[in-house]
């Protein structure tokens, strides 16, 4: 076929030749395609992902063929139309009725966002979606109209939030006013159905797959219905643009979903399978963020260095970060979150042969015995572990090392917990994130017997606490009188006089300027003042 020529092609069996009468336009660039790509040739796209390249043979030769997107038809796994509410025996009043009634103002909405920087991107691409619909933020979100929480289910705390979020806004309901309730994300996609239920005033609950389809849902709740989005779709490439929030720094989702299993976590049943993003679409969203005066990116992936391996021909995230480092304009490049089982050497070596991705590694371990990593699922050994530590020692010897650490899963005795505390003493991490482990519904580790005692895991928690702020401040010493090159994102909002940036290694800064001048720019920072999570400084060269 012709090379660099785009168009959609049905899948096959789709049947959407009959869904409904086909305009001229389309029939002519459906038969055009048709010439080019034969119906032998489209057949072996079936099946495929965004990215994959696929050579298929057909009467006119062969074809080599390379998918850019593929567009799903929206089928809710549930849309009924809304019921009376319990108790009041209100009926609803769908946000039509506002519309139909002549409302001269802007429907409004309020959006919560829990967890994650995961939902963090995926609330800026919902909020995208409103403002694109014509939504404009309440300025009072007890009075808005639409109300999206995006929701984490990782801990047992996070998901409570979730219902306290959304009461004061079911309670409208009951007198009358006229709100759409949406629950999206992690605890959305787990309880489905079962939400409304518990929840009878909800209006939408949609997994973070649909995160770039609100505003489809959102047509069928204007008119009133109740309607539940979890089903598995793979997951198109965005029409509209997220709404960011900030100004110089930005994220951009590489992978979605996640394959491992780890016995602890709810992700793989919340986020679904590994869905890698065509490398030329996540390169064009950074030329668009460059263009538009961001400064810093950061790839986002549930576990990023699995980026490619569901791509066809496979591809890696190493490769992927030579594509994406140099693009004009964006100065730093970050990334999270890495796997210890599939982080690979050649990733450590890009990030030190390449000036603009950051001296800065997220590398969860999770436990610091073998036998709890085994019991957790993670694929690795503490020396596994820690020969990447070396690795990144060897190749960026002034690196930041960050990770996440449970303490208290089933089975761990006091001296798997002491074998996590050496490895927090060979590593000493920049940045700790540590958690008591909570079960969570649908994972295994949730339903064995030798579960931790609850003062025991408080115990465990604040002693690695200790530590961890101990090496943190340890870390932050090697700062004091140092010039460090910070990029300027925001004010200080408890020192107005400050602003606020990271060095390269992703250390807060605070020093004296007027965010006006600075934002957005890198200044050279001299060091006067350290503490275990951010360090002060003042200004020692010319900002550019």
């Amino acid at each position: 076929a012709e090379g660099g020529v785009v168009g959609w092609v049905d899948a096959p069996g789709s049947g959407e030749g009959g869904k409904e009468e086909e305009s001229a336009e389309r029939a002519e660039a459906r038969a055009l395609i048709a010439e080019m790509v034969p119906a032998e040739a489209q057949a072996a796209l079936a099946g495929r992902k965004p990215g994959d390249v696929v050579l298929a043979p057909s009467p006119r030769g062969w074809h080599l063929l390379k998918i850019e997107d593929v567009m799903t038809r929206l089928g809710a796994t549930a849309c009924v139309p809304g019921k009376r509410l319990p108790g009041s025996g209100l009926e609803r009043t769908p946000l039509a009725a506002l519309l139909a009634g002549g409302e001269q103002r802007a429907l409004t909405y309020a959006l919560d966002t829990m967890g994650c920087q995961m939902n963090v991107a995926d609330s800026e691409r919902m909020e995208g979606q409103l403002q694109d619909l014509g939504f404009v933020p309440a300025a009072d979100p007890a009075k808005t109209d639409v109300f999206v929480v995006n929701t984490c289910s990782i801990r047992d705390h996070a998901e409570q939030k979730v219902y306290a979020a959304i009461g004061k806004q079911a309670q409208r309901k009951h007198r009358g006013e006229s709100v759409a309730i949406v629950v999206a994300g992690c605890v959305a996609q787990q309880e489905g159905e079962r939400l409304l239920r518990r929840v009878p005033e909800l209006d939408l609950v949609m997994g973070p797959q649909y995160a770039n389809r609100l505003g489809d849902l959102l047509e069928d709740v204007v008119n009133g219905n109740q309607v539940v989005a979890t089903d598995p779709t793979l997951i198109m490439e965005d029409v509209s643009k997220p709404r960011r929030g900030s100004a110089t720094c930005a994220w951009v989702n590489v992978i979605y979903g996640c394959n491992e299993h780890c016995t602890y976590c709810v992700v793989p049943g919340t986020r679904g399978v590994e869905q890698s993003r065509p490398k030329e679409s996540i390169r064009r969203e950074i030329e668009e963020l460059a263009a538009a005066g961001y400064r810093e990116i950061t790839l986002l992936g549930q576990n990023i260095d699995a980026y490619g391996r569901d791509m066809a021909p496979k591809q890696s995230f190493a490769d992927l970060l030579h594509y994406v480092a140099a693009v004009p304009g964006i100065a730093r490049v970050r990334y999270v979150t890495s796997h210890p089982r599939y982080m690979s050497e050649r990733v450590v070596d890009a990030v030190a042969a390449l000036p603009g991705v950051m001296e800065c590694f997220y590398v969860p371990p999770q436990s610091g015995s073998d036998k709890v990593l085994k019991l957790m699922r993670r694929g690795y050994t503490v020396e596994k572990y820690l020969k990447i530590v070396d690795r990144i020692k060897e190749k960026c010897p002034d690196a930041a090392i960050s990770g996440d650490i449970i303490v208290g899963f089933p089975g761990e005795t006091e001296e798997d917990f002491q074998g996590t505390l050496d490895l927090m003493e060979r590593v000493k991490f920049d940045n700790l994130n540590s958690f008591a482990y909570s079960p969570r519904p649908f994972t295994p580790a949730a339903d064995w017997g030798d579960q931790v005692p609850e003062d025991v895991k408080a115990d465990r928690l604040q002693r690695l606490q200790r530590l961890a702020t101990q090496h943190a401040m340890e870390r932050s010493e090697r700062y004091l009188g140092r010039i460090e090159e910070v990029l300027v994102e925001e004010r200080n909002v408890k020192n107005i006089q400050q602003v606020k940036g990271r060095t390269r290694t992703n250390r807060p800064v605070f020093f004296d300027g007027d965010i006006t001048e600075l934002q957005g720019k890198h200044v050279s920072v001299r060091i006067t003042e350290t503490r275990p999570w951010s360090l002060t400084g003042e200004l020692a060269g010319t900002p550019y």
